[in-house]
Order: structure tokens, then sequence, then C-alpha cells
């Protein structure tokens, strides 16, 4: 599309210094939109009414599952802005980079509504892997706010020099896990250290964030913790319950996280049975298993989609990505944990991997010594070698892709297995 003309712009620059705003809105036809609280909220048949302020239905990522529509009312949607603003302070000093997708909530939200509702600057490219134009985009307009997820950081800190991120104030990711390893390689390569948030769709989409250290003569806050995913939004209640009684456990015991603020959906679009499963008495239950520490910072310890459960004990995917990841010296992921049936102990670990042969014959010699428990170890013929690991358009892995990519390379394994027990 070609720019805008001088005889385009003017008239656009006349009309918005000198028409009042009501008189815009209604030649427009840009009516306000009252925000209706949680208490107002009708639904017939799982179907929005007329009344019920929805704004927009995302979809869920559907990386572990079938992906659901999530109703958002404008309710939700302006009550995360406010409460994400009130963390980071944001004001027209300040521009965001906007790679994320729209049918993302996280795109969605910060790179679409939260620079439109604050008048904060933003800066837009489609393709959040073209690191080199990312890193050309953030230097031109000193952008100061950068939103992404671990994958995307990867590919910059692969292909960006630290002169052309000078300008970041913040590095917010969320969308999936901050490992470690990636939170202390951006940092060494950029000198800032990226802040971990953590969300849903169906909470608009942020839940908690960290942010930075409040610092005064004689007074210090903590707002961050390497690690965790922050303390909750401002209007946003967490509890963390036992997966089997549902009843609240004590500080630094991991359980169910349950969520409860004005940015919780209103329900799955057309699903009555699917919203009564995860809402219950305006707590939605996240799937995600956490600890809540003295201190308030919380801890995703996997997301309970993410365990199997091997010859009666639940086994932890992300764990033994972590430590996979660990023992190859790599920052990048390079290794997808899941899942297959087995026979004799219900199900059996598998894993793809992008490294060579050569690469993960070092790794296979220190699994059988490495501290994860013997029942958590794949075997080595469970691993199996692609040539990239399945990714969504969001940035997550696909897991359901991981799966479906393990069952079929896994075939050939269980026929020689079979072969050899006859």
């Amino acid at each position: 599309m070609a720019a805008p003309r001088f005889t385009e712009k003017l008239p656009a620059l006349a009309f918005a210094w000198l028409i009042p705003s009501a008189f815009l809105r209604g030649a427009l036809g840009a009516n306000r939109i009252k925000l209706c609280s949680p208490a107002t909220f009708k639904v017939a048949g799982g179907k929005p009414t007329a009344v019920d302020g929805l704004a927009t239905v995302i979809f869920s990522s559907g990386s572990t599952g079938d992906p659901k529509g999530v109703m958002l009312t404008h309710f939700n949607i302006m009550s995360n802005i406010q409460q994400v603003s009130q963390v980071f302070m944001l004001d027209g000093r300040d521009k965001i980079l906007g790679i994320l997708p729209f049918f993302h909530s996280f795109g969605f939200m910060t790179a679409l509504w939260v620079p439109a509702a604050n008048g904060v600057g933003v800066v837009y490219h489609p393709n959040p892997l073209d690191a080199q134009a990312i890193g050309e985009l953030v230097e031109k307009y000193r952008v100061t706010f950068l939103i992404a997820t671990p994958t995307f950081l990867q590919a910059y800190m692969r292909r960006c020099t630290p002169e052309s991120f000078g300008s970041l104030q913040y590095v917010l990711v969320g969308a999936e896990k901050l490992p470690e390893r990636v939170a202390l390689a951006f940092e060494d390569t950029f000198g800032i250290r990226p802040l971990e948030g953590y969300g849903c769709t169906e909470c608009s989409p942020v839940v908690t964030v960290n942010g930075r250290d409040f610092r005064a003569p004689g007074f210090r806050q903590v707002g961050a913790r390497r690690g965790k995913i922050g303390h909750p939004l401002p209007g946003v209640s967490v509890r963390v319950v036992d997966l089997d009684t549902g009843e609240p456990v004590a500080p630094g015991t991991a359980g169910m996280l349950l969520v409860k603020g004005p940015n919780v959906m209103k329900g799955y679009l057309g699903k009555p049975e699917k919203t009564a499963e995860v809402l219950h008495d305006g707590w939605y239950t996240t799937g995600d298993v956490a600890l809540m520490e003295e201190d308030g910072f919380l801890t995703i310890t996997d997301r309970l989609s993410r365990f199997s459960k091997i010859g009666g004990e639940m086994v932890p995917h992300i764990k033994i990505e972590d430590k996979l990841h660990e023992m190859a010296g790599v920052t990048e992921q390079v290794f997808a944990v899941s899942a297959l049936p087995d026979e004799k102990k219900g199900e059996r670990i598998v894993v793809i991997t992008t490294l060579s042969a050569e690469k993960l014959a070092p790794v296979l010699e220190k699994l059988p010594q490495c501290d994860l428990p013997a029942l958590w170890k794949p075997r080595a013929n469970q691993f199996f070698r692609v040539e990239a690991l399945p990714m969504l358009g969001t940035g997550k892995i696909d897991l359901r892709g991981v799966k479906q990519l393990a069952a079929t390379m896994a075939q050939p394994v269980e026929a020689l297995a079979a072969e050899a027990a006859e």
C-alpha cells in the first residue's frame, strides 16, 4: 500500500484537531461500548446474547488438545490492559515492537490494544523470526518494549547485535516456559534480562508478571525472581490447590493453579459443558501445576497435560527436557519430550531431537548417571532425530505434532522389538 499523500494527510489532521470527538465517533459509527461486569453476563445455550459485551473470540492454541473458542468481553480485555499498564507504567515515550500474531491472545492484547489504549507508539513486523529485520527496527525506532516468546529470543541471540537492542528497557516473554539457560544467554548477549510472565487465553491473557524492583532510601521491593513467573497482576487473585481434594495447599507445595479476576473469560463458544468444567464460582482452573512461595512469587512446575503415568508414578516431561538440555550444553530448544503407550508400564518416554548422532552421543553417555529418577530416563532407542521441532504459529512447540511424529518414528523400533520377542 502506498504512503498517504499530503492531500490526504491534511484533511485528516484538520478533522483530528478541529472536530469534537463525540461528533467523529457518531460520523464513523464508533459507538461507545458499555463495559459489562461478570455479574451482568447472560448466556443462552452457550451462545452470546446482545447484552454481554462480547468483544472477540480467540481460539486457544491447541498445542495439547483441540482448540476452543474463548469468549472475551470488553470488560475482560480492558481490565487486563489496565492491570498490565499499572505494572509497567507505559507512556508516550515508550514504543512497543508488535511481532506476535493477533490471532494469539498475547499479541492481540499487548501489540494491538495496549498501544491503542495507552497512546503508546508501536512498530509492527509480520514475521517474529525475521531476526535481522527486527534488530534493525528496534534500533531505527528506538523501541523500548519487546514482547516475545523464548523461542523467538533464541533466534535474536543468533542474528541480532547487542547494539541493535540498546534502546530496550523491558523484554517480556510469555506463551511458554522461559528456560533459565535462555534467560542467562540473552542477558549475557544483550545486557538486559528477559522478564517472564504467565497467562492463558482464558484470562485475556496475562495473569502474572515479573517487573522491576522498587528501590528507595532504606527500602527495596523485589519485582522479579529468576525462574519465577512473578506476582499476580493488580486485581487478580490466585489459589494453589491440591490436585485431588481441591483444598488450598501450604506455601512451597505444588498444586493446581486457579485464577479469579475481571480478566477471566466469559466461557467457551458453544461449549457450556467445557465452560462448566473449568469455571467454578468465578475461579478458572488453568490446568497448570504451580507452587507459591511465602513472598508471593509463583513458579509453574508443569502442565497437567505434560505428565505421563509410568508404573503408577506421575513423570513430568518439562523436567526431563530441562535435564537433557543441561547435559547437551545448549541454550536453544533441541529436545521435545512426549510419551507413547506401553504394555508393561502404561506409558514410556520418547524424545525427538534436532541434534546429530555425533552431538547426541555424549548426552546418551551421561544419561544413566544423571540425577533423574530411573523411571524418568528415556531409553537410548527412544530418541528420534528430526530436522526441526514442530512449531505453532504462536511460537510454541506443537506438542500434538511432537507426539504424532514420535509415534510414526517409533513404529519401526516397535516392530523390531516385537520380532525379537518372538
